[in-house]
Formats: C-alpha cells, sequence, structure tokens
C-alpha cells in the first residue's frame, strides 16, 4: 500500500501546552471534546490501571514479608491500595452523560492523581530499600517496574497524571540507587523513566491526533450529508444507485416523484425499464437509451448523456452522469450516478436552434439553413453517384408593392408567397428565405431534369396569381435561376453562383420564367466584372468623353442645341456602347460619380458656345434621388458660368415609381434655378398621364420607336404622337422627335406637329469640336441673317 494510502485526512496542529492541560489554546482543534475523549479514555483503563496496582502491592508485599515489619507494611499497602481505589474511583466519576466536552480544569484535576500514587509508591524504595536483601531488591525492582509500565500504559491518555507518578517513583528510585551504590542500575531506572515518559506522552498525543482525525471525518460526513440533503431539496437533480444487474438498489425520493411513482416502489427494477417508460413492452427505445444501455453494458463512465423520457404523454429530457463502482475486492458492483431534468434547458436551446436556421417572418429555412441542406445534398449525392439541384427566386415587381403600400403590406406580401411555395415543394426538396425576396429550393434528388423544371415554371405559375390584401389585389410574379450539382459545381458556393447567373439571365429577360445556368452565363458575368473594375477608374484615366447629337427646330431644321451623350472607349476593350455600361454604373453605385462628370463637363462646354444654343443631359434616377443633387447642379452652373435656362435635364419616367422618395423635391429645386427639365422616353414602359401633374416639364421627347412605325404607317404610333404633340401643345410643352433618319421622317414629325427633332438625319454624335464648329457656324449664319 502506498504512503499516501495511509496519510490521515487531516494533520491537526497539537499544542503541547494544551495537551498536558497547562494553556488553554486558541486553534481551530476542537479542545473541549478532545479532553472529554483524553477524559472517556482513562475512564476505559481505570479498572486495568486498579487490577495493575493491586498486582504490584502484592508483588511488594510477598517479597517484604519476611524482612519488614509488618506494622510498617501494612500501613504502606493500607497507603498505596487507598490511594489508587481513591484514583480509580475518580476515573470512574467521569461518565458520558456529564457532557460531550470537558474543560482545562477538568484535565487539571487529573495532576493529584499522580502525585498521589507517585507519593505513595515513593514510600516502597525509601523506607523499605536499606532492610531488603538482594533477592529482596529485585523483587521489588520488578514490583516497581510493573507499576510504572502499568501507569504509562492505563494513566498515559492523561499526561498530566501519568507523568507526575512516573516522574516522582522514577527519581525517587534512581536516588536510592545512587545512595545504595548501584550506578548501573539507577542509570537504567533513569533511561526506563525517561521511556515511559515519552511513552506516555506520544500516548496522549496519538490519542489527540487519532480523536482530531475522527471529529474531522465525522464532521466532514455531515456536512455532506447536509449538502447533499440541501442540493436534493433545493435543485431538479437526483441521486441513484445501480447494482451488477443495472437494477436499482437506491435512489432519491425525487427520481420517483419525476417518474410520476411511489418512492418504494423504484427497488429492484431495471433502470432502463424506469427510463423506457411505455415502450419497455413494445421494445420500441429511442437511439439515446440504446446509447446509455451500451454504456452501461461497457461499464464505463459517462457525463451528460441526454435521454427522452416520456411521462404521462409529456416528453422531457433528462441529463445522465455515472461512474462504475466497485467492492472492496475490486469487483465490479453496479453504477453510481445523477440525473436532472434538462427539458427547459433543451426547449431553449431547440428555441436558440430555430431561431438561427429559420427566417423569423416567414417561419421558412434561412440562408445558413439553405446552405446547410445544400452542403449535404451535394454530399450525398457525390456518394452515390446521383444528381442534386438548387433553385434561386426573385420576385418580380415585389419592390413597386414595397415602395407603394409600405413595408408591412409587403411583409404580409411576403408571408402570403411562403405559404403557397410551401405547399409546392415535397420531402426530397426543402425551400427556404434567403432574404428580402429572395428565395431558394434544394431538390435533394435531381436525377429527372423534366421533374425540376417543371417545379420551377410551378413555382412561377404558382407566386403569379394574385393577392388579396387590405382591398388590394396585387399582382406579382417570379424570376428562377436553376443550377444542376455535379455539372454546374460540385460545392455549394459554386452552385449559388451559378443558380444566381441564371436567375440574372431571367431577370434580364423580363422577368416570369426560369432559365438553367450555361458556361456562357460566367463568361458574361466575368465580363461584367472585368468591366466593373475597368469603369471604376474610367474617369481618373481619361477613358471618358462625351459626344454632342444636334437638335433642331422640326419645322426649319436650325440648330438649337445638343444633347450629351456619354461614351467609353477602353485602351484594351475598345468602345463600350452605353447600353452596356450604363446599367452595369447603375448596379455598382458608380453612375452618381460618373453623372456628376458629365454635368460639370457638359456645363464648361456649353459656356463656350454661342447663345442660344443650349445642352441637353440625361440624369439617372438614382441621381434625383440624392437630395444633393441641386446643389450639385447649381454649382456646376456657378463655376461654368452657363445661363440656366441654357441646361436641359432629361428624366425617365421610372423616376416616379419610388414614393416617398426626394426626386419630385429636387426636381422642383433644380427648376427654380431656371434650369430646362424634359420628360424622355414618354410612352415606353411606365406612361401615365399623371406623371406630368408631379413637374413642370418644359418638353417631352417621343421615343424613336414611334417615329419609325409611324413612318411605316402604323396607325396607332401615328394617333399616339398626335395625341402626346395636342396633349404638350395644352400643356405649354415642346415636342421632340427622336430617331428621326430620313426626309419622310423629318416630313412627317413636322406634319404630325412636332417642335424639335433630334437624329441621323440632321447629324450624328459628334466629338467636341465638331460641335463647336456647328455652333459657330450657326451663330455666324444668325448675324448674318439679323443684318
Amino acid at each position: 500500500m502506498s504512503s499516501s494510502s495511509t496519510t490521515p485526512l487531516i494533520q491537526p496542529r497539537v499544542d503541547t501546552r494544551a495537551l498536558l492541560g497547562l494553556s488553554d489554546p486558541s486553534d481551530t482543534i476542537d479542545w473541549p471534546r478532545l479532553r472529554a475523549a483524553q477524559l472517556q479514555a482513562g475512564r476505559r483503563s481505570a479498572l486495568l490501571f486498579f487490577s495493575a496496582n493491586v498486582g504490584a502491592v502484592a508483588m511488594a508485599a510477598l517479597a517484604l514479608a519476611p524482612l519488614a515489619p509488618h506494622t510498617l507494611l501494612a500501613c504502606w499497602m493500607t497507603l498505596a491500595l487507598g490511594t489508587t481505589v481513591w484514583t480509580t474511583l475518580r476515573r470512574l466519576g467521569w461518565r458520558e452523560d456529564n457532557g460531550l466536552t470537558a474543560t482545562l480544569k477538568d484535565i487539571r484535576r487529573t495532576a493529584p492523581e499522580g502525585i498521589a500514587m507517585g507519593l505513595a509508591w515513593s514510600i516502597l524504595p525509601l523506607a523499605f530499600g536499606a532492610i531488603a536483601t538482594a533477592r529482596a531488591s529485585l523483587d521489588l525492582w520488578a514490583a516497581t517496574t510493573v507499576v510504572l509500565i502499568a501507569s504509562a500504559m492505563t494513566m498515559g491518555v492523561l499526561p498530566l497524571a501519568s507523568l507526575s507518578f512516573i516522574g516522582l517513583l522514577g527519581i525517587t528510585c534512581i536516588v536510592t540507587l545512587l545512595l545504595a551504590g548501584a550506578p548501573f542500575l539507577a542509570g537504567a531506572a533513569a533511561f526506563l523513566v525517561l521511556l515511559l515518559s515519552f511513552g506516555s506522552y506520544a500516548r496522549a498525543r496519538a490519542l489527540v491526533l487519532l480523536r482530531a482525525n475522527q471529529m474531522a471525518l465525522a464532521e466532514r460526513d455531515q456536512t455532506v450529508s447536509l449538502l447533499l440533503r440541501e442540493f436534493e431539496d433545493a435543485s431538479s437533480d437526483w441521486l441513484w444507485e445501480v447494482d451488477a444487474q443495472r437494477r436499482v438498489v437506491r435512489a432519491s425520493p425525487r427520481l420517483a416523484a419525476s417518474l410520476g411513482l411511489e418512492p418504494g416502489t423504484l427497488a429492484g427494477l431495471p433502470l432502463l425499464q424506469l427510463l423506457a417508460g411505455p415502450g419497455w413492452e413494445t421494445g420500441k427505445f429511442t437511439q439515446e437509451l440504446h446509447d446509455l444501455a451500451e454504456k452501461l453494458k461497457r461499464r464505463e463512465p459517462f457525463a451528460d448523456l441526454s435521454i427522452p423520457i416520456d411521462i404521462e404523454g409529456d416528453r422531457r429530457w433528462w441529463q445522465i452522469s455515472a461512474s462504475p463502482k466497485f467492492d472492496e475486492r475490486g469487483a465490479f458492483a453496479g453504477f453510481r450516478g445523477v440525473s436532472s431534468d434538462v427539458t427547459e434547458q433543451r426547449r431553449a436551446s431547440d428555441q436558440i436552434h430555430r431561431m438561427a436556421r429559420f427566417d423569423t417572418l416567414t417561419g421558412l429555412p434561412n440562408r445558413l439553413h439553405i446552405n446547410e441542406a445544400l452542403a449535404t445534398a451535394l454530399a450525398e449525392a457525390d456518394k452515390w453517384g446521383a444528381r442534386c439541384a438548387f433553385m434561386m427566386i426573385d420576385l418580380d415587381r415585389f419592390k413597386a408593392v414595397n415602395d407603394t403600400l409600405g413595408h408591412p403590406v409587403g411583409d404580409r406580401l411576403l408571408q402570403r408567397v411562403a405559404r403557397r411555395l410551401r405547399s409546392l415543394v415535397s420531402e426530397t426538396e426543402m425551400i427556404g428565405r434567403l432574404g428580402g425576396d429572395e428565395f431558394a429550393v434544394v431538390v435533394r434528388d435531381a436525377r429527372d431534369t423534366a421533374r425540376v423544371e417543371a417545379l420551377a415554371q410551378t413555382i412561377i405559375d404558382t407566386v403569379s396569381r394574385p393577392y388579396e390584401l387590405d382591398q388590394h389585389t396585387l399582382y406579382i410574379g417570379a424570376s428562377v435561376g436553376l443550377a444542376l450539382a455535379p455539372r454546374d459545381g460540385r460545392t455549394a458556393e459554386t452552385l449559388v453562383r451559378s443558380a444566381d447567373l441564371a436567375l440574372y439571365r431571367s431577370k434580364d429577360k423580363g422577368g416570369g420564367v426560369f432559365h438553367a445556368y450555361e458556361p456562357q452565363l460566367h463568361v458574361a458575368a466575368e465580363e461584367r466584372r472585368v468591366l466593373e473594375i475597368a469603369l471604376r477608374g474610367a474617369v481618373e484615366k481619361g477613358q471618358m468623353q462625351l459626344a454632342y447629337q444636334p437638335v433642331v427646330n422640326a419645322r426649319t431644321g436650325g440648330l438649337l442645341g445638343f444633347e450629351a451623350l456619354l461614351r467609353w472607349t477602353h485602351p484594351e476593350l475598345g468602345a463600350i456602347p452605353p447600353s452596356k455600361f450604363i446599367p452595369l454604373a447603375e448596379e455598382a453605385r458608380l453612375i452618381g460619380a460618373i453623372g456628376e462628370w458629365v454635368l460639370r463637363t457638359a456645363c464648361d462646354e456649353a459656356a463656350r458656345w454661342e447663345e442660344p444654343a443650349r445642352i441637353a443631359i440625361n440624369v439617372s434616377s438614382e441621381q434625383l434621388h440624392n437630395p444633393s443633387f441641386a446643389t450639385l447642379v447649381a454649382q456646376a452652373l456657378a463655376s461654368s458660368g452657363l445661363d440656366p435656362d441654357r441646361l436641359e435635364l432629361e428624366v425617365t419616367e421610372s423616376v416616379f415609381l419610388r414614393e416617398g422618395t426626394a426626386a419630385v423635391s429636387v426636381l422642383e429645386q433644380i427648376l427654380d434655378l431656371g434650369v430646362r427639365l424634359s420628360l424622355d422616353d414618354f410612352g415606353t414602359g411606365y406612361s401615365s398621364l399623371g406623371y406630368l401633374a408631379h413637374t413642370r416639364f418644359n418638353s417631352i421627347k417621343i421615343d424613336r420607336s414611334f417615329v419609325q412605325n409611324a413612318a411605316r404607317g402604323t396607325r396607332e404610333a401615328i394617333a399616339i404622337i398626335r395625341a402626346v404633340v395636342a396633349l404638350a401643345d395644352s400643356l405649354g410643352m415642346a415636342t421632340t422627335a427622336e430617331g428621326v433618319e430620313t426626309e419622310q421622317e423629318h416630313e412627317m414629325v413636322q406634319a404630325l406637329g412636332c417642335t424639335r427633332a433630334q437624329g441621323f438625319y440632321f447629324g450624328r454624335p459628334l466629338p467636341v469640336h465638331e460641335a463647336r464648329l456647328i455652333v459657330s457656324r450657326n451663330g455666324k449664319e444668325t448675324t448674318r441673317a439679323r443684318a
């Protein structure tokens, strides 16, 4: 056995003076109880003490009977026996019912016992040592040794008594032997006295240490028991023990109460039967219970094992920890463990898990959950050599609902859409919301491509059905991008990107359709990425230029001004058409910086022209929704010195689609500066006569598609142009016909009453130096005409 196993649990510090009863210590040992233990030990050895003394007195009397006067011997025997009886009675007088503690005074009262016994026995060598023969001296020495050893054994627990007795009798014997001329025997007596003194003190100290350890262990056991009782009373945890056959041998009452059983009914029942509940009879166990059974079978410790428990129809969750126990022979004796009800924590954890993986508005899986499901589907498809698919869904015209009716209506519309989408998917698909008006579908089994495409079309048809909300009939649509794995990507990130590119193509086609991913989509996306990077530095690098297309009087053909058109020539990619880079600039939020450069450059150029030539500039709706745009226009006019009446800003009807913005206010501020406004592309997509009431426009531009159709004799186009001209005349506005390319078209727009014209027939977009020449020539002609 190792030394650590024999080390006491505590090592109390024993004060020597306190042990001898000479002081009242102030350390942490419970000395009153230890003093009581000393007195109790003395009481238990009282009869042995009495017997030893009586035997020693008899031995001495037998040895001295032939030599000593009988009267003197009888007196000594009476004194020795009387003192022995007195001491024994004092010892026996201390009973347990006197109390569990003893005072310092009680210990000090034992000193007279030792002194009395020492004086009584000291008479023996002093009175009879001189008359004793050699044989009698040996007998006397034997009797004295017996009484010394007996006293050390029986009185040792009371150090004051034992040391007083041993000291008095020992010193007397040593002095007597020295006077008798026996120094060797005197030395032996001295050695014996010292040995017995140390032994007596050591025995007393050992008793104190033993009793102190016992008291500490008892106190610790009581504390542990108290803590366990408080633990069971104040918490939802409980303790249990099972034997080697996994039958309950001990369990807390709370365990029975948690199972809805009486406390006395658990003993002897298998633990697994209690936990399985109704499933014990049917043999239908949860996987967690199987795991517990396996751990119990392997006799291995386990911690925080969660087990579902069905109690009276209510699913509860318990957390169980246990360790195997062994008997003194090392044989397996069962398990001892602790359990707790963690149902509320589990429900809270499930709620947190749901909040982290489900959209709070629609209840559908969110982006995180969709990504996890897609990763799992890809892994399964790769494992079995199958295919899966991913769809991205974007709602068409949803933004208009949000802008016109507000976000609360938009949120309820999203909830309606989510319910419709949820009804379309089967167990092999998962549909979720990515955010905003974007949804996604993970198709785990996409072996049948036709079925997947049919699902995409069904989604579009279902979402496109009208919605009745707050007495509004709402019409929205859906565009879908489809990607198949592993053909279009082997990772979740790649497949999502492929579906996104396919969705982008669906939106480009006007929405309401689905498009499957094609490799060229990635090429187009890469081209857009390269163009966007190049576009960010095009202005600073001087790659942007303005071309100027003449605007003339439709009746006379005289020059009225120019429209500034943005052009971009990349040193490596060449000339890039506006139809490609303008939408990219708006999407990348670069149109503001580019539009500011166009405005300042065009104003600076027009300020050099001879009056009254005007400059027209196209303005993006994104620019007009910037509240500081009017200030920017004022700064451009001020820095260039251009007369505000010579600047005309062209805006499209799309600027009015966003309700609750500052666009109308910005337009009014621009008009207050004296700048002219023109409504561009009137009649192409969003036309409403109500737009003309929003702002005081100076002119309306008729789109080239109407001009071309009217030139071909299309009656509808001719009627529309006439109606627009009549409307403009009644409102005091000019009308500009765009795209006039032939003399026939020029004559037609003249006949229809258009006041201004623009197109290749009058001039293509010109470089700045050619525009200057035309303005200069026109100015000279005007001057000559006036002259």
